[in-house]
């Protein structure tokens, strides 16, 4: 089983000329609800790429809570240990720009009471993996981490939004998932300073023993363990709409291969096709792709 503690949000998607800058007013036509969050997400990605899924997270009792929770449920998704609280539903501003770029305000909401103890033993099965995001409280992260090493389940971390890490949990986890914002950050609290970006991963992977991810939009990713390195490019996209969330499908996506017993390089390829199929719709999970759309779309990849 894939189990997923994180975020849990509706999306406001605003398709803009450009975004704004400081003190600047932006008309657009329209706006989309749609559902997000990072632990969301990546669930859903999971799911959709064939993953055995299982949601941890919160929601409050109000109309976003079904807007968030209705396509994860028709995939598939566990969401039985989805707790409603008296706070409202998360919700995220998503501005995205005529390239594709966007910029992001998320209120936390019903996130902030997210419990790391919502996680059963049932939802932590030995050989199991566990994924976690930084849009929750993140002592209840490290609480997860913890949990999850006692019990035999790797555990896959994506420090996003990037947010300060301590050193000992990084030394716990398995895989490590950062883009380049988020690398140095906690390169920078590992002691590791000065360093050139596509050394990142083998850097990180050295110190904490962990396979880390370095992912690089549309230039691929770069991973490394402590004996090995690799390097995948992304898919080509030719019609971008939209870049939020495919950090996100990335993840899920990965996490659902190496579940599988998948390769790492395979691994990564197929979660780079996900990432690269994503941004071709608006909106994070409406554009998530099932597992036959990313194994035709694989063949697409340099």
């Amino acid at each position: 089983m894939i189990t997923v503690l994180g975020s849990i949000n509706v999306d406001i998607v605003l398709k803009t000329s450009h975004l704004p800058a400081p003190g600047e007013t932006v008309l657009c036509p329209r706006y989309e609800t749609v559902a997000g969050g990072k632990g969301a997400n990546q669930a859903l990605a999971a799911a959709r790429a064939g993953g055995n899924v299982a949601l941890v997270g919160c929601v409050g009792r109000d109309g976003f809570a079904e807007i968030a929770l209705h396509d994860l449920r028709a995939a598939g998704v566990d969401l039985s240990a989805v707790r409603e609280t008296a706070s409202p539903t998360a919700c995220a501003a998503c501005m995205v720009d005529e390239s594709g770029e966007n910029a992001i305000v998320v209120a936390s909401g019903a996130n902030l009471d997210t419990r790391a103890e919502q996680l059963s033993d049932a939802l932590l099965p030995s050989g199991g993996m566990l994924v976690l995001q930084m849009e929750i409280p993140h002592p209840e992260n490290w609480a997860a981490i913890e949990r999850a090493r006692s019990r035999k389940v790797r555990t896959m971390l994506s420090v996003a939004p990037a947010a300060p890490v301590p050193p000992e949990y990084l030394d716990q986890v398995d895989f490590i998932l950062v883009n380049e914002l988020e690398g140095r950050a906690i390169a920078e609290a590992s002691g590791i300073e000065d360093i050139a970006r596509d050394a990142l991963p083998k850097a990180l992977a050295d110190r904490h023993g962990a396979t880390c991810v370095l992912t690089l939009g549309g230039e691929g990713v770069i991973a490394a363990d402590p004996n090995r390195e690799w390097k995948v490019s992304a898919l080509p996209v030719d019609n971008l709409v939209d870049t939020t969330g495919a950090g996100d499908a990335f993840a899920g996506c990965l996490a659902s291969e190496l579940y599988r017993g998948a390769e790492f390089e395979e691994a990564l390829r197929f979660a780079v096709t996900g990432a690269g199929l994503s941004c071709s719709g608006l909106g994070a999970q409406p554009s998530y792709a099932d597992r036959p759309a990313i194994q035709a779309g694989m063949s697409s990849l340099p």
